[in-house]
């Protein structure tokens, strides 16, 4: 039996999204639980995913195997010590955070639970952290995403995907916004409410909430994926993967875990400084036939990653 843990709060975040694709991939030939950890779990989740409480009074706990900790922790809690021993213990760390490093290996001499093994999402966070562990990338279908084809009908659009954070958004991005769309570019921006009374209204302007459209009906409504965060630095990005699964040229910060699975100028751009994201989106705004070149290569980059074989490698690590 394998236990997968998190606290499924938000339907959109990134932690609540590996958990549930590594459901989905477990599932098909183990069996496997969800379980929640935090009291403010989503109802809709709830709803739409067989996921139990941690409830050792209701007599609803897992019962030993290996338990996988995804975004969640088991550190000054209760409910690990009123229930069955773990087999292997698994940690899936996706922050850059030490402290949680610290808490998460150190295990109470009371709990007697097995050490725990570190999974981390990136090569970027490992070397960031400098701490030894297996690197999975984040699960992610890419059969839900698909290139389309490049419309004519409708002005060139750069978007981007996020949950609606002011850290996920980088203050000087408000100027070359602006910028674009002065030049006749449409912009797109889900998860965009955090800069509703910051840019000033356009007829080629969206700001969308999170979760508006599900990122395979959203992405292939854009030209270019632009990214760039705040004070958030990203440990993977997952959604630069959907674009790039969608056949996108992405133009990202060069500050992230997506970072290592660019090629600058092949299957995407990378960029220091607003001045040089502003060049290549410019360079990219007047030459189709180079969008779909990166467009198609990243596709391929992604079909790598997360090839059947990748996959059933990073797989049976939990299924030992």
């Amino acid at each position: 039996m394998i236990h997968l843990f998190n606290g499924f709060q938000n339907p959109f975040g990134g932690s609540e999204r590996e958990t549930l694709d590594l459901y989905r991939l477990l599932s098909a030939d183990r069996e496997v639980r969800l379980w929640a950890t935090s009291s403010r779990v989503s109802g809709e989740l709830m709803r739409q995913f067989p996921i139990r409480r941690v409830s050792p009074a209701g007599r609803e706990v897992p019962d030993g195997g290996t338990y996988v900790f995804l975004g969640a922790h088991w550190r000054n809690k209760v409910w690990p010590y009123l229930i069955r021993r773990p087999r292997r213990l698994i940690y899936v760390f996706n922050t850059f955070h030490p402290k949680i490093i610290g808490l998460t290996t150190g295990m109470p001499r009371l709990l007697g639970w097995p050490g725990a093994e570190l999974v981390l999402i990136s090569e970027f966070q490992q070397r960031m952290l400098q701490v030894e562990g297996v690197v999975h990338p984040s699960p992610i279908d890419i059969g839900r995403f698909s290139p389309r084809s490049a419309r004519s009908d409708r002005p060139f659009t750069v978007g981007r995907l996020s949950r609606d954070t002011a850290d996920k958004h980088h203050a000087d991005d408000l100027a070359l916004y602006e910028a674009l769309l002065a030049d006749g570019v449409a912009l797109r921006i889900q998860g965009g409410m955090p800069l509703k009374d910051r840019l000033a209204p356009h007829p080629q302007l969206e700001l969308l909430p999170q979760g508006q459209f599900a990122a395979e009906q959203f992405l292939p409504t854009l030209d270019v994926f632009y990214y760039r965060t705040g004070s958030h630095v990203e440990t993977f990005g997952r959604v630069v993967f959907e674009a790039m699964a969608c056949g996108l040229p992405v133009v990202c910060h060069s500050h992230g875990g997506y970072a290592d699975h660019i090629s600058h100028g092949e299957n995407g751009f990378l960029f220091e400084t607003t001045q040089q994201a502003a060049q290549i989106l410019a360079e990219l705004k007047a030459d189709p036939a180079l969008r779909a070149d990166v467009g198609r290569r990243a596709r391929q980059t992604v079909e790598r990653l997360f090839s059947p074989l990748a996959l059933q490698q990073r797989l049976d690590f939990y299924r030992r």
